[in-house]
């Protein structure tokens, strides 16, 4: 009896199928057939909203059958199919903690298919999942909600910003959150907003304040999602951002036309090709779109102060405060990174770090890096000064250990780096002659604060520490220290770069000209430039765009210097210091004084740039300075093996880790032969890596072609016994004559020769 029933629903289904496959063809013909299945369909949801929690198969496959039937062939029929959305929505709305969970899942399926066929709007749609979200107890209903959910703002986001759609939704999702601060319903709401984000979908300043009330909730868990959002959402776009982007050069199409016209021709194969033709011009055409400008969520706050000092008060300071220690710490960091980010004043939040600053306490290095990140140049130096005297006296002293020594040196050098007035001049003597340690990973952090003293304030370091570049600056009076609360002269980055390279074409332009290069500018030398920037606009942009080109790069030798700091791209090179048989008379000693102060009281008046506000810049010398950008940042990069690059300032949009903090200290830990066994026994072969095996592995990863000396190994023994041989029986004068053309071509450099020299 039972196969003749399974039987017969296996009929019945099969005749839904034919009979779906007609109307979509020919609505009209079959409209007395689906009335009179839609008649059935209205029967059995009599029969179930009677008992909404039966048990019977038979009705419950027929029923479900019907409604699948009919959501598939709904907008053939609007007016015999008016009332079925609203039907289905009842159904969800009242009794879905009651539903077959197959019948259930049909139920929403059928809604987001009416909803593709726009048969209801998204607003409907929302409006009836979202409320079950929040509500019902089934962990794989909220999965299939959570999911549909996100992919019908997806869709309605995919051609254009559905404005009002989002503004409605951003309000529910608000609204959630501030209603009931206790109840971890808001959590809803932190998932949805942050994948949303993730996916640039919602990247206002809506979807901000949502995240900043789940911050600012009583649940832990709302709270914790809420904070992680702003220490990790924009990281989480990026990533997403690049994965998309990821299968950009994934299509050759020299290749598949190659393939098209060798193998056999097919409807298949010309479809495939056009496919992927218009799959390369979409992504020329998105290369070519302008960039979104997508800032940051900690940006879009409107009140990062009050955001601040109410985390901290709320969720840190308040000793009522639930949270756990892991919790605060991320509350801490994100208080922290706001104060960093946004230059803030919460002057009690750094008495608040004075307990926590032991060895012995949990999480120590994060706390330390959240003291970092909270410190920037407007912090007055007397609030941070006993700071960094308990980080000394607890961490930095020989009866401590490497690692606890070597993190607070590197902690202590955070702190500085941001506000060197913190630092006094007995202590940061006492703490540089730790580089002096046997121990590696205290000795580096020694030298980065000795390093960073010697650019920030090398009055303070004893003469011998203080290296030649910082006694020459002290000498000469090019050094200016920055005092507290001033702040650096705004202005176009890198002018003096295109003011410099303006000056230097005009006198290559005069020498051919049989002119004097040292003249002064005159008026018709200027129009004459503009004249030819403007007519040479259309060319230079379309030669911008290429970037696969070469950029040319000055060497790194030891006499070049080149600083990304505005105030030191017009400095001279720096004088000399004077030895005692050159000891200058009294007159120009006197004269070489007044100079040195006047330099030390107005460092900035040389190197202001007039060619922004005394000049139109045309698209060429916008194209020309972002060039001479790019070269310079390069060549930063490129310093002499004897002198070590200068301490770049971190941007302040990055955070400081707990990792970074711990840094110097693994330098000094060796393994023990248990680790270096497990080690050689793993996968992971690049722990002990040769330096050659490390290059070699980065070239191919690179996709960079070896040596010829690497590709002769790989060769069969048969195939180099020639060359070989042939050696052997080389007479004295082929030798001869080999060896002086090696040396001719080891004289000039090579095969190719160093043509620039």
């Amino acid at each position: 009896m039972g196969k003749r029933k399974v039987g017969a629903l296996e009929k019945v289904d099969a005749d839904l199928a034919n009979l779906q496959y007609k109307v979509r063809r020919d609505p009209p013909s079959y409209r007395d057939d689906f009335q009179n299945q839609y008649n059935q369909y209205e029967t059995f949801r009599e029969l179930f909203l009677q008992n909404p929690s039966t048990t019977d198969g038979n009705g419950l496959v027929s029923f479900r059958d019907l409604i699948d039937f009919i959501a598939h062939c709904a907008d053939a029929y609007p007016t015999i199919t008016a009332q079925f959305p609203e039907d289905l929505q009842q159904i969800l709305s009242l009794h879905h903690e009651d539903l077959q969970y197959e019948l259930r899942d049909k139920i929403v399926g059928s809604l987001v298919l009416l909803r593709n066929k726009d048969v209801i709007d998204s607003s409907t749609l929302l409006n009836t999942l979202f409320p079950i979200l929040v509500t019902t107890p089934s962990k794989s209903l909220r999965a299939l909600l959570f999911t549909k959910i996100l992919s019908d703002l997806r869709t309605s986001n995919s051609k254009a910003t559905n404005h009002k759609l989002n503004r409605t939704i951003q309000k529910v999702l608000y609204n959630l959150v501030t209603s009931d601060r206790e109840s971890p319903k808001g959590l809803w709401a932190v998932k949805l907003t942050r994948e949303l984000w993730k996916r640039q979908i919602w990247t206002d300043s809506s979807a901000v304040e949502i995240m900043k009330e789940a911050s600012l909730s009583e649940n832990e868990k709302v709270i914790t999602g809420g904070v992680r959002f702003f220490l990790g959402g924009d990281k989480e776009r990026e990533e997403a951002a690049d994965e998309s982007s990821d299968g950009d050069d994934d299509i050759d199409m020299d290749k598949v036309r190659h393939q098209f016209g060798i193998n056999k021709k097919s409807k298949k194969n010309q479809r495939d090709l056009k496919k992927a033709a218009a799959t390369v011009k979409r992504k020329e055409k998105k290369k070519k779109a302008p960039h979104p400008l997508n800032f940051s969520a900690l940006h879009l706050l409107h009140d990062p102060q009050g955001f601040a000092e109410s985390l901290f008060s709320k969720h840190v300071q308040n000793s009522k405060s639930k949270l756990a220690l892991e919790s605060k710490l991320v509350v801490l960091q994100l208080v922290s990174r706001l104060v960093g980010l946004h230059k803030l004043t919460v002057i009690s939040l750094y008495s608040y770090f004075l307990k926590y600053l032991n060895p012995r306490q949990a999480s120590v290095t994060s706390f330390l890096a959240c003291l970092a990140q909270a410190t920037h140049d407007l912090v007055p130096g007397d609030v941070l000064e006993p700071l960094i005297q308990k980080i000394a006296n607890e961490f930095v002293s020989e009866a401590a250990a490497s690692e606890v020594a070597a993190a607070g040196l590197n902690s202590i050098r955070e702190i500085c780096a941001r506000q060197p007035g913190a630092m006094s001049g007995t202590l940061l003597q006492d703490l540089v002659m730790y580089r002096k340690s046997k121990d590696k990973g205290v000795m580096m952090a020694a030298r980065g604060l000795l390093s960073l003293f010697r650019e920030a304030a090398p009055e303070l370091l004893n003469k011998r520490d203080r290296g030649k570049d910082a006694t020459i600056s002290l000498i000469t009076g090019t050094f200016h220290e920055r005092r507290f609360g001033e702040q650096a002269a705004g202005g176009i980055e890198g002018i003096e770069l295109l003011e410099q390279w303006k000056e230097e074409e005009r006198r290559k332009k005069r020498i051919e000209a049989g002119l004097d290069p040292d003249a002064p500018t005159d008026e018709e030398d200027i129009a004459r430039a503009e004249a030819e920037d403007w007519k040479n606009w259309d060319v230079e942009s379309d030669d911008s765009d290429d970037s696969g080109g070469w950029i040319n790069v000055e060497s790194d030798g030891e006499d070049i210097v080149i600083s990304d700091s505005e105030d030191e791209k017009d400095k001279p090179p720096a004088k000399k210091a004077k030895l005692a048989s050159e000891a200058p008379t009294e007159g120009t000693e006197e004269k070489e004084n007044s100079t040195s102060k006047s330099a030390s009281m107005y460092p900035e008046i040389r190197h202001v740039s007039k060619l922004a506000t005394t000049r139109i810049l045309t698209p060429a010398d916008l194209a020309k300075l972002q060039e001479l950008r790019t070269t310079t940042s390069i060549s930063s990069h490129l310093h002499s093996k004897r002198r070590p690059p200068p301490i770049a300032s971190r941007h302040t949009d990055d955070p400081v880790t707990a990792a970074e903090i711990e840094a110097p200290g693994l330098l000094g830990i060796k393994k023990t032969k248990a680790e270096k066994i497990a080690m050689a026994k793993s996968d992971n072969k690049e722990g002990h890596q040769s330096t050659t095996a490390i290059r070699k592995s980065k070239k191919e990863a690179e996709g960079k072609s070896t040596t010829n000396k690497e590709k002769s190994r790989k060769k069969n023994f048969l195939m180099t016994l020639g060359k070989a041989k042939g050696k052997q029986k080389r007479s004295l004068t082929e030798v001869k004559r080999t060896l002086k053309g090696h040396q001719e071509r080891k004289k000039r450099g090579g095969k190719r020769g160093n043509k620039g020299m």
